[in-house]
């Protein structure tokens, strides 16, 4: 789901792409990254603010910077292949962020697919990849149905009936091509909200509401400042797995963060969050580990025939008569696809403490601050 209504009341202006692009280019290589591994960077962040991601966007050099300082991030990575055959592989990300080695392991999926029906790339000693989703859009992009999932360093989520986070929020994203049409596109956090939406109510000064946080005796936390503490300092309660309560069925989310634990993590031999040692990344990285599969439909069925059914499926959905009459049912990525065209045109927004926690940062990494104003 789209984070563009968390920003929408603290706007002051809005920045074509282009803008943003050289500003997360600009503070990636005063920190010393390679300029090929800052523009990958640069490109899957912008594109989640496009989607109205804005918790995976700009925002998240906030978050960068201090991996940057631990210097737990190596800012010119050596992508390396390490085991491959003709439908899947293994890439070792270097121990830099996790956006170039993402890029490539979702075309190198796709290549496979495109080859021999399924690709599946699964990635180890990564970072913080960005938004799920962008990765399913290029893999959409190229006619491929594709499941992405990744699990993270900073343990975050509780187990259900747990007081202590074992797992991050552990994103998955799911996206399938259509003939003509943007794609049916899901991508969510396992967690009831991600960090990123705590960041983004802290930015904005607005509470968050209850059932998203816990603290260590399982009660609600509405202060978005008390719980990024408790997220980022204590180690006790945390954030929900998807469903909030055992009433609203969490056991559901935490069996979806468990299963993306082995698919990312123990396939690729990366350290499952449940089995890590610590709670600070280190110079030693944060081993994170991310897995792409691709499924090329015309090895399933005559192509023709799949384009079809998707339409009449997203038609069918579309049709279903809605609870609210001025409420017409969605199907999955009508949102991000319609924000990602309404911020081509108009921009994106950007947040008044957003853009003063950036000129700050700009400051301490030396970097030019290219968002003075804006240029549309």
């Amino acid at each position: 789901m789209s984070d563009a209504d968390a920003v929408s009341e603290t706007v002051t202006r809005r920045f074509p792409a282009e803008a943003l692009h050289a500003q997360v280019v600009a503070v990636l290589t005063a920190w010393g990254f390679a300029r090929q591994h800052a523009e990958a960077s640069a490109h899957v962040m912008v594109e989640a603010d496009l989607n109205g991601i804005d918790s995976h966007g700009l925002a998240m050099l906030l978050y960068y910077e201090g991996l940057v300082q631990a210097r737990a991030l190596n800012p010119a990575p050596k992508i390396k292949v390490l085991r491959e055959s003709p439908a899947t592989a293994l890439l070792d990300g270097g121990g830099g962020l996790g956006h170039g080695v993402s890029v490539q392991a979702i075309e190198l999926a796709c290549d496979k697919a495109q080859a021999v029906g399924v690709g599946a790339v699964a990635v180890r000693k990564s970072d913080h990849f960005g938004a799920a989703g962008v990765y399913a859009a290029r893999a959409a992009a190229r006619g491929m149905v594709s499941l992405i999932t990744s699990n993270g360093f900073t343990r975050c989520v509780v187990p259900a009936g747990g007081a202590r986070p074992m797992f991050s929020t552990n994103p998955i994203a799911f996206g399938a091509p259509r003939r003509t049409e943007p794609p049916m596109m899901f991508d969510i956090a396992t967690s009831t909200a991600s960090i990123g939406k705590i960041n983004l109510a802290w930015l904005a000064g607005k509470q968050i509401p209850p059932g998203w946080v816990v603290d260590g005796a399982g009660r609600p936390v509405t202060d978005p400042a008390q719980a990024r503490v408790i997220i980022y300092d204590t180690g006790e309660g945390g954030l929900t797995p998807l469903g909030g309560t055992p009433e609203m069925s969490a056991h559901k989310g935490y069996g979806i963060c468990t299963m993306i634990e082995v698919l990312s993590a123990l396939l690729s031999g990366a350290t499952a969050a449940p089995l890590q040692t610590g709670r600070e990344a280190g110079t030693k990285g944060t081993d994170t580990g991310h897995f792409f599969l691709a499924l090329n439909p015309d090895a399933f069925r005559p192509l023709a025939d799949f384009h079809d059914d998707m339409d009449r499926l997203i038609d069918a959905l579309r049709a279903t008569p809605p609870a609210d009459p001025g409420q017409p049912v969605l199907v999955p990525g009508d949102i991000e696809w319609r924000t990602y065209s309404r911020r081509s045109r108009s921009g994106i927004p950007l947040p008044t403490r957003l853009l003063d926690e950036l000129w700050n940062l700009c400051e301490r990494a030396d970097a030019e601050f290219l968002l003075q104003s804006d240029t549309l």
